[in-house]
């Protein structure tokens, strides 16, 4: 073996090795984990929600102005963890598909207030089986024992992250 094959075959083997190392670390990367767990769901709503024309994020909106009508972007941003610019985005958006209008709220003239219309209750009923099948999904990975404890966790990141 020349000189050029021995170092490209010991460059494969330490690649192999590095690999396989960051694979072990990345498995143990909340952050990483986290994220293509996130990944998975958009992917996995976009599938089961395709025919409701809304992305993850404009379903949680309008989840949020369902509970709540009548919320500014800034409360929208404060319960969804969408930050500012993004939300505004999505805001302009679903206002453009006439899935929610806003008028100045009452008690800041500066800010608006943001109400589902009438197309917006239709779109977010129409999205509400693929949400619901997506978790299905999601969940069904573990074992049912687990699925609350899992959501409960879930929610106890969120909740230490938001103080």
């Amino acid at each position: 073996m020349g000189a050029t094959q021995s170092g490209n075959a010991l460059r494969r083997e330490t690649e192999r090795q590095m690999g396989a190392k960051n694979s072990n670390q990345l498995e143990r990367s909340a952050t990483h984990l986290i994220h293509r767990a996130g990944q998975r769901a958009t992917d996995i709503f976009q599938a089961e929600a395709r025919d409701s024309g809304l992305t993850p994020r404009q379903f949680a909106v309008l989840m949020t102005i369902a509970d709540e009508e009548g919320l500014t972007q800034t409360d929208l941003v404060d319960r969804t963890g969408i930050d500012r610019s993004t939300l505004a985005d999505i805001v302009a958006r679903l206002l453009a598909r006439g899935l929610i209008h806003r008028k100045r709220a009452k008690e800041d003239g500066r800010a608006y207030a943001i109400k589902l219309t009438s197309q917006g209750w239709k779109g977010l009923r129409d999205a509400e089986p693929g949400a619901a099948a997506t978790d299905s999904r999601l969940l069904a990975v573990l074992p049912p024992a687990k699925r609350q404890e899992f959501l409960d966790i879930l929610n106890t990141i969120v909740t230490a992250m938001n103080k």
